[in-house]
């Protein structure tokens, strides 16, 4: 499983004009289900969205992680992360979960952060999405499980 976190000021996706989720300061994730991942990979990945410590303390230093700051958690479906760009110029998707799994897991990862951490919003699954961030920093990091 894979999670692209974004520090943000603010984020929301809409679908058709609609705004299904927004937050606040805290962290965008796109998240990318691969055929191999099962809900302990879910459960691995929430595990370092929750904990990792991307927020800055009082000296300016990487210390603080969302749960520390109570930050928002915007978790965004992404199946194209799990691409496979090794060859050619364009991306192969045979490296990502079967849509009923890759829906499955990122399901149990939204209502298992809800349970785990009160701010958590999602995007739709499957959906043709508009992701609108202010990414803080920038910073970025790329998680895999």
């Amino acid at each position: 499983m894979k999670g692209l976190l974004q520090r943000v000021r603010g984020a929301r996706v809409e679908v058709a004009g609609e705004i299904v989720g927004a937050v606040d300061q805290g962290l965008l994730v796109l998240v990318a289900v691969e055929p191999e991942d099962t809900r302990a990979s879910a459960d691995k990945l929430l595990h370092k969205l929750l904990n990792y410590r991307v927020f800055s303390d009082a000296e300016g230093k990487m210390n603080l992680s969302l749960a520390d700051v109570q930050g928002g958690l915007l978790l965004v479906s992404q199946f194209t992360l799990a691409a496979d760009t090794k060859s050619g110029l364009r991306p192969s998707f045979s490296t990502a979960a079967p849509p009923a799994l890759g829906e499955a897991l990122f399901d149990y990862l939204v209502v298992k952060a809800q349970q785990l951490h009160g701010k958590v919003a999602s995007g739709r699954f499957g959906a043709d999405m508009q992701v609108h961030l202010v990414n803080d920093g920038p910073v970025t990091f790329l998680l895999q499980t």
